[in-house]
């Protein structure tokens, strides 16, 4: 397939998945529709949260995924972030809806009549815009934020209590850029995944057909099915094979 006909075929993908995603094109204008974008776009229409596992699953090279993946966070397309699961995972949000996430926490305050939030302003605009990385250091964070105005203990608080920033358990000097009210979606996916794996291992060969393993619904986790499925095929946990019956589930051997 020619350049030409594989762009016109990502841009139709990004139009049936999102047909109002004007205000996150603007982000992307300059940008050619990667595989990986691809494949963020469409999981987005579908999952609240994507964890980079999911996009391994979707992009079969682990290579290319990583690196257009890098690309698009140093183009402030989306940023990356260290999840709070026990394991090595990391979830993908896009830029504009993390800066949505910042508008709806000090409308919230404003509401509650809470007063000192001028802080919000400077993390994003001096913090996010400059730090791509997914920690920061207290002494670097408290330099961006005193670029906005006279800083004050309190301020790293709120941030802090408003879900903005975890303290690095190893190092409390560091801090974790984090997404505010996550935690029920991370105990769905760290309990999704062992409900998933469990109800595989207790059938016969681990295995089952994917088509009336999609329709269960896990009780344990708020989560679609599909999102589990990805990111266990994604970890490597669990693997697809394609028979003349249809596609099969299965735990990995290995």
């Amino acid at each position: 397939m020619d350049k030409g006909k594989k762009r016109r075929r990502e841009d139709e993908e990004i139009e049936a998945v999102d047909s109002d995603a004007n205000h996150s094109l603007s982000l992307e204008q300059n940008l050619s529709f990667s595989d990986t974008l691809v494949a963020l776009r469409m999981m987005r229409a579908q999952f609240p949260h994507i964890d980079k596992s999911q996009l391994y699953s979707s992009v079969k090279d682990r290579t290319q995924v990583d690196r257009e993946l890098e690309s698009l966070r140093r183009d402030k397309v989306v940023r990356v972030f260290k999840l709070n699961t026990g394991q090595d995972d990391h979830g993908i949000m896009f830029l504009d809806d993390y800066l949505k996430q910042v508008e709806h926490v000090v409308k919230r305050m404003e509401e509650k009549k809470q007063c000192d939030l001028q802080v919000f302003k400077w993390f994003k605009v001096h913090v996010i815009e400059s730090k791509l990385e997914p920690c920061i250091g207290h002494q670097e964070l408290y330099a961006l934020l005193s670029l906005g105005g006279r800083m004050k203990d309190e301020h790293i608080s709120l941030l802090i209590n408003s879900g903005f920033l975890t303290h690095q358990l190893i190092d409390p000097s560091m801090y974790w850029f984090a997404i505010p009210n996550i935690g029920s979606i991370l105990k769905g996916l760290s309990q999704g995944r062992k409900e998933l794996l469990s109800l595989l291992n207790r059938r016969r060969y681990k295995k089952m057909m994917l088509a009336p393993l999609e329709k269960k619904h896990l009780r344990l986790s708020p989560l679609d099915m599909r999102f589990h499925l990805r990111d266990l095929i994604g970890s490597g946990h669990i693997k697809t094979v394609h028979t003349p019956t249809g596609i099969v589930v299965r735990v990995s051997k290995d």
